[in-house]
């Protein structure tokens, strides 16, 4: 049975914006991986969307769609892609559209290409991977008042953006502070944050102040408390015992240093620790799966599915504090989404759409 989370029919359609990385991932299968000046002929060669602002866009997509038929959030991506790109065009807006995600306000850039991630992987699992951020890092994304003009225009305003770390920092920053300031679109826009890949310098409190929801793993979560400036870690431990912390000793340290109103700290098998700034808190157990066939967007495939049933509950007139009643229930469902997906193949197309779960 799908578990509903809304307290109210919703006042208006729920509005989601994702702001965020844009990929093509080329996946190359090898024995081995070639030397200095060889040719190898290598297994088989892959070509698929990803980026993690794309796998989170389709989460939230494929999480609105309660039967085939209706989609009942409306998803936007704000990105960027190589003009004219061949990949973009045949596969990563097809993606996109057909979960349910509009593509209209995707920059498509004259002067970068499409970022991408070659990946080499070699027979038994090791892999080595070479970026090319591109477009992502091009003029449009490295903008803050372009993204922001660009929210503004559209017709009704987004109640929950999602953000990642795979855009620039400062543009990631300036966007936090925008959202978490008070100096925003009239009304509240909540931000969830998944400080994936974590920037090695940090987020600096007067970002993530105010933050209405933050979303990491056990790892995510003791590098952003070492590296948030100004936190003292000398009255919790000592740096090196930092990574015994349990999940209740780390999402209290959000709470009270960058009053994070809700901390999602996701435990892989064991399942999800959820802490709210007003005292709710508890784990969700893992889901038990027959075969983990591949983990790539389970994590986005979480983080969408959250972000779904957050802005639902958000398009009824609730408060933010208000979630606290649901927010067990929207870890489950967001957990069994993220099971379903490991046990497929790939990362967008891997992600399930609500009416699977049901």
């Amino acid at each position: 049975m799908a578990i509903q989370t809304s307290p109210a029919l919703p006042l208006q359609k729920p509005r989601i914006a994702i702001i965020g990385s844009l990929n093509i991932d080329f996946v190359t299968a090898t024995p081995r991986c070639p030397g200095p000046g060889e040719t190898l002929t290598a297994t088989s060669l892959s070509v698929s969307a990803g980026g993690k602002g794309g796998n989170q866009a389709v989460a939230c997509g494929r999480a609105s769609f309660q039967t085939k038929e209706e989609q009942d959030v409306n998803v936007t991506m704000i990105g960027a892609v190589g003009a004219e790109d061949v990949y973009y065009s045949t596969l990563l807006q097809p993606a996109l559209v057909s979960s349910g995600v509009s593509t209209s306000t995707i920059e498509e850039s004259t002067k970068a290409q499409t970022g991408s991630a070659t990946i080499i992987v070699e027979d038994g699992g090791e892999n080595r991977i070479l970026y090319v951020p591109g477009a992502n890092y091009g003029d449009f994304m490295s903008d803050v008042s372009q993204i922001v003009s660009v929210i503004k225009q559209q017709a009704e305003k987004p109640s929950v953006v999602v953000m990642q770390g795979e855009i620039p920092r400062q543009t990631t920053l300036g966007l936090l502070k925008y959202f978490n300031g008070g100096d925003s679109i009239a009304g509240r826009t909540h931000v969830v944050f998944n400080p994936a890949p974590v920037f090695p310098e940090g987020i600096p409190l007067a970002a993530l102040n105010n933050t209405s929801v933050l979303i990491m793993n056990e790892t995510e979560a003791v590098q952003m408390l070492r590296l948030i400036a100004g936190l003292s870690i000398s009255d919790l431990a000592q740096p090196a015992e930092m990574d015994t912390l349990r999940p209740e000793d780390l999402a209290p340290r959000f709470h009270e240093v960058a009053k994070v109103q809700i901390v999602l700290i996701t435990l892989g098998a064991k399942g999800v620790y959820f802490s709210t700034r007003s005292g709710r808190s508890g784990t969700v157990q893992g889901v038990k799966v027959a075969k983990v066939i591949d983990t790539t967007a389970a994590g986005d495939t979480f983080v969408g599915y959250f972000s779904a049933e957050l802005a639902r509950v958000l398009a009824t007139g609730s408060e933010l504090e208000r979630f606290d009643e649901y927010i067990q229930d929207a870890v489950t469902k967001a957990n069994s989404a993220a099971a379903k997906c490991v046990q497929r193949h790939g990362a967008m197309e891997s992600v399930p759409f609500a009416y699977e779960l049901a």
